[in-house]
């Protein structure tokens, strides 16, 4: 027994101890939950009744909801952290920041940072059984605005998420014709004279369909422009869609993901397969790979690469909380945790493949047009004795001109008309331009991909499968999302499911008409930036440091080795309690810096000159961008403030019998001294407490000696909920 303890007090000194409920408790023997009177369906001291559905667990005397197998939870968990970001951020960071130099970063960044959080996010979610705010508000009461806050985050990304989706649906549809409706400029009549449109002509049809037939935008995020009608039937589709998926919380959505995780790898290894055939894929491919090493000096490269990171494991969503929250307690999560890591790397490196090998053919097509117009401003030069036919090397043949050839007739114009070539107007038409033109977001998936689609064969068929693998890519991320915020809602206030998520929807559709206005783009580029960034890499590392300094590494290393039935690596000890946290408050500091150096503001499309040009956020738009990081954030000092005087109880003080199918509950609260002692020494068995308390350590078979698991309240720095402590104790 502790030598501070009060019952040692009372021993050893005259003075009067108040014990208190945890204080009695804690002397007593453990006992095992298989037999304990909490165990559902079975007496004190005999068998419990096996669960008789298939979504309910051994260890699940709370009733909650259970994966169906192993194969759903894993293929949830992949769906969730696999999304849109695999398929156009990382083969953007990718291109821009070293080629192949940049997994190096990625991949040690992998490690020291993105497997082990995702790790610690696992366990907790599947040691305590509770959503996002039921964890962190037993894990450190004062910390629980953590959960809140990751919430909030969550909100902020599903409004302008599925509004991607919605475009990916719009696209989908529109698929289904042949040419493709962005294969060509559209002609407009002008009399008796057909001109091809104007604003299609100075940029080109992918980028005339994007903005203009599909967003129909304004040259600025002030002019709202009205409702996109187009936009808001499939805005409202994709709610439609997600509503039906999560409707019965992982009964529905665990098998939409069999669907939703698998399908996009069918549709990558088709394009790869197909890309490879094409030619300049090997171009596209082999610039990938060539690695820049010094890239990897530069301290932007290794920033860019821990974001992408963070983001593409989903951590701080509260999405992988909620997912591992339904697991059975002695799930192997450590395996979980490398597994999804690794195939989300994977998946990234097969996406990456994919774009730079269609994006390959896609260099040689523009390159082979450039040289085309090239040459024939040469022959127009060289008909009007501008340039002389000597300057022209002998065996260069105008009707079938390759790319070296051009490249040899450039280079001797240009030094002979040193002084006067500016004024030819021609272009060097380098095929590692092509490839350098780093696009990505929108403009890779809606513009560059589609404009290579159109030069396949079947096109239509590969736009289709393309767009439907987008679909899929993001139904899997916003079903983790939705997770994210209805799990620990429903936890925390027991509402009936079907009920919250349609009002969820509802809501989601009513305020997400923001991003459908012909202005909405602008709207979805400023949410991306600022709601989820800043905020996500604070909540993750407050989830960090509650874990490994308030709760405890060597604490949470042994409940991890009961629940697992074997020690992790202390690899994990020094990265959850030093490596980890430096990392992220590295990665926030540089975060405020590259926020405050560069100037807010987004790029709007002009249509007069029918390109793209930076401006500047407005004022009441700049306050905006704040209001979400601040929004965002605000539960963190709120809950921490009413905790730390008092103003709210936070429930670690409830004693409560939970049984299933909500036939009984008994609850006592805010218990007085006096009322403790009575309640403690009450003769009444209707008025006993659970035999298993949520500051008790569980003691499964083959667990240590109960002497090893002397734990205090959960309020002073605490031991893990039980799987079978209902959320009224929060």
């Amino acid at each position: 027994m502790p030598k501070n303890s009060k019952v040692t007090q009372r021993e050893h000194s005259n003075e009067h101890v108040t014990e208190s409920v945890a204080d009695l408790l804690a002397l007593e023997e453990p006992l095992d939950y298989k037999s304990s009177i909490m165990n559902v369906g079975g007496a004190a001291g005999g068998p419990a009744l096996k669960s008789k559905g298939p979504d309910d667990t051994p260890d699940d005397s709370d009733g909650r909801p259970a994966w169906n197998s192993k194969l759903q939870y894993i293929l949830a968990q992949v769906g969730f952290s696999v999304g849109l970001g695999n398929v156009w951020r990382f083969p953007y960071l990718c291109q821009k920041n070293g080629g192949g130099a940049y997994l190096v970063p990625y991949f040690i960044l992998l490690l020291l940072i993105g497997i082990p959080l995702f790790f610690l996010e696992l366990a907790v979610g599947q040691r305590i059984r509770r959503g996002s705010i039921g964890v962190w508000n037993y894990v450190c009461p004062r910390l629980g605005g953590i959960g809140f806050s990751s919430l909030m985050v969550c909100g902020f990304v599903g409004l302008y998420y599925n509004v991607i989706i919605g475009w990916s649906i719009f696209y989908f549809f529109q698929s289904f014709q042949y040419p493709l409706p962005w294969s060509d400029c559209p002609i407009r009549k002008n009399g008796t004279q057909a001109i091809m449109e104007p604003e299609c002509e100075k940029s080109s049809a992918t980028t005339y369909f994007w903005y203009r037939e599909t967003l129909n935008i304004t040259s600025t995020i002030a002019d709202s422009g009205g409702l996109n009608w187009r936009m808001t039937l499939s805005l409202l589709a994709a709610w439609l869609i997600v509503c039906m998926a999560v409707i019965k919380g992982i009964q529905s959505s665990g098998k939409v993901m069999y669907f939703s995780s698998l399908f996009p790898y069918v549709v990558l290894f088709c394009f790869l397969v197909r890309g490879l055939l094409l030619k300049g894929a090997v171009d596209g491919i082999a610039h990938m790979f060539t690695p820049k090493l010094e890239k990897m000096l530069e301290p932007q490269v290794w920033r860019e690469a821990a974001t992408q990171v963070f983001f593409a494991l989903g951590l701080g969503f509260g999405g992988v909380i909620a997912f591992s929250s339904y697991n059975k307690r002695d799930n192997n999560c450590h395996f979980d945790a490398a597994l999804v890591s690794v195939i989300n790397f994977i998946t990234s490196v097969l996406a990456t493949l994919v774009v730079f090998a269609v994006l390959g053919f896609k260099a040689n097509i523009m390159n082979e047009k450039c040289v085309v117009e090239n040459a024939e401003r040469i022959l127009g030069y060289l008909n009007s004795n501008v340039l002389s036919r000597d300057l022209i090397p002998p065996h260069v043949n105008f009707s079938h001109l390759t790319s070296s050839d051009y490249a040899e007739m450039y280079g001797v114009i240009k030094t002979v008309k040193e002084d006067s070539f500016a004024r030819l107007g021609l272009e060097p038409c380098l095929l590692e331009d092509e490839l350098n033109k780093a696009v990505q977001g929108t403009g890779l998936a809606f513009i560059a991909f589609t404009e290579a689609m159109t030069h396949f064969p079947a096109s239509p068929f590969w736009s289709v499968m393309f767009f439907f693998m987008l679909i899929n890519l993001g139904l899997g991320s916003m079903i983790g999302t939705m997770e994210g915020i209805t799990t620990p809602v429903l936890d925390t206030f027991k509402i009936r499911k079907e009920i919250f998520t349609v009002c969820c929807c509802i809501v989601a559709f009513l305020f997400g008409l923001l991003f459908v206005q012909r202005s909405g783009n602008y709207f979805v580029t400023m949410f991306d930036d600022y709601s989820a960034g800043l905020p996500l890499t604070i909540v993750v590392i407050l989830e960090n440091v509650s874990v490994a300094w308030i709760y405890g590494t060597k604490r949470f290393m042994q409940d991890l080795e009961d629940m697992l039935g074997f020690r992790p690596y202390r690899f994990y000890f020094y990265m959850w309690k030093y490596v980890s946290p430096l990392c992220l408050i590295v990665l926030i500091a540089a975060t405020v810096i590259e926020m405050a150096v560069s100037p807010p503001g987004y790029n709007a499309w002009v249509q007069d000159l029918a390109e793209e040009r930076f401006q500047s956020y407005p004022p009441w738009a700049l306050g905006m961008c704040f209001a979400l990081i601040i929004v965002a954030m605000l539960p963190l000092p709120i809950v921490f403030i009413v905790r730390q005087f008092n103003l709210l109880s936070d429930g670690s003080n409830k004693l409560s019998v939970s049984y299933r199918k909500g036939c009984m509950m008994k609850d006592m609260s805010n218990l007085e001294e006096h009322d403790e002692t009575r309640f403690i020494l009450s003769k009444n068995p209707s008025e006993t407490p659970s035999p298993m308390p949520t500051h008790r350590a569980y003691l499964g078979p083959g667990g240590p000696s109960p002497q090893e698991h002397s734990t205090p309240n959960s309020r002073y720095g605490t031991g893990l909920l039980m799987p079978t402590t209902p959320e009224s104790e929060l």
